[in-house]
C-alpha cells in the first residue's frame, strides 16, 4: 500500500496556471504544468498509489472557503483515493468557525504554507488557530524551510512547540526545504513527523539516508509534492534506498495511516 501525504490539487479551470505559478515561485521549469485531479489520479494509477492526502493553500483570506469546498468536493468524488486537508489564513475573519466547518466536512487537518501565505510560523495571529488544533488534536502539515524567507524556518518549530507542546505536526520536506542544516539542528529533538517530499531532487542517496536515520522510520511519511514531482519517480527513488522492508512499509503508508487515523 502507498499513501502520498503531499499532493496539491486545483480546479480544472486554473490547474495549469496554478502549477505554472508554483514553478515560478520555486524557479523550476515545469515540464507538464497541470495540477488537476484527473492528472493526479492518472499518475497514482501508474505508480500504484492507493491514497493521496490532497490540499491547497489560500494566499488570501477570501480564498479559504472556496478552496475548502473544492477539497471536500474532490474527496466526495473520489472517497477511496483522496483524504482532504483544509486551508486557513491568519488574516481571515473568524478562522475558528471555518476550522469547525472544515472538521465537520470530514477534512482531516490543515495544510499551512507560511511562505505562500506570508506569516511566520510563530506569528501571534496564529495563536487561536493553534489553540484549536492543540485542543482538538487537529493535525497541521507545514511547509517548512526556504532559504529565501524566514517565515517557515526550521528554527521556529521548537519555539512554536514551547508555547503549544501538544500540537500534532507534519513538517514537510524533511523539516527544512533547502534549509537542511537548520532542519538537522532544530527538528530532530522535537516530536514532529516529517514527509520526504521535494527532497530527493537535491540529495544523493547517502544524504537521504542521513535524514532517514536522523528521524527514524517511525517519523517519516512519503510525499510527492504533486504537481512539482511525479509520485512514480519519487517512489522509485525511495524504493532504491537501502531501507528494510519494515521501514519502507512505515514510510510508504503505515505512519500516515496511523497519524491521520485512516
Amino acid at each position: 500500500m502507498v499513501i502520498d501525504v503531499h499532493a496539491h490539487i486545483y480546479p480544472d479551470n486554473i490547474a495549469e496556471k496554478a502549477a505554472m505559478n508554483i514553478g515560478y515561485f520555486y524557479d523550476k521549469h515545469m515540464t507538464n504544468p497541470n495540477g488537476s485531479v484527473k492528472r493526479l489520479l492518472e499518475i497514482g494509477d501508474r505508480a500504484g498509489v492507493d491514497k493521496f492526502v490532497v490540499h491547497s493553500a489560500a494566499t488570501t483570506p477570501h480564498q479559504v472557503k472556496s478552496i475548502n469546498n473544492f477539497i471536500k468536493a474532490s474527496v466526495l468524488a473520489h472517497p477511496d483515493r483522496f483524504v482532504g486537508l483544509c486551508t486557513i489564513h491568519p488574516g481571515m475573519e473568524d478562522p475558528i468557525a471555518e476550522l469547525e466547518r472544515a472538521e465537520s466536512l470530514g477534512l482531516k487537518g490543515i495544510k499551512l504554507h507560511p511562505d505562500f501565505q506570508k506569516f511566520a510560523i510563530t506569528d501571534s495571529s496564529m495563536g487561536p488557530i493553534y489553540d484549536f488544533c492543540q485542543a482538538t488534536g487537529y493535525p497541521i502539515l507545514f511547509h517548512t524551510g526556504d532559504y529565501r524567507y524566514h517565515y517557515s524556518n526550521p528554527c521556529l518549530i521548537p519555539r512554536l512547540l514551547e508555547s503549544f507542546p501538544r500540537l500534532r505536526l507534519i513538517c514537510a520536506h524533511f523539516g527544512g526545504w533547502t534549509e537542511w542544516k537548520e532542519a538537522e539542528k532544530y527538528i530532530p529533538g522535537t516530536n514532529v513527523m516529517v514527509d520526504c517530499s521535494s527532497c530527493f531532487f537535491t540529495m544523493t542517496d547517502e544524504r537521504i539516508m542521513e535524514f532517514m536515520n536522523m528521524y527514524g522510520e517511525d517519523r517519516i511519511m512519503f510525499g510527492s509534492d504533486y504537481p512539482m514531482w511525479d509520485a512514480g519517480t519519487e517512489l522509485a527513488r525511495l524504493r532504491s534506498l537501502p531501507l528494510s522492508k519494515t521501514a519502507l512499509e512505515k514510510i510508504q503508508y503505515k505512519n500516515a495511516a496511523e497519524f491521520l487515523s485512516l
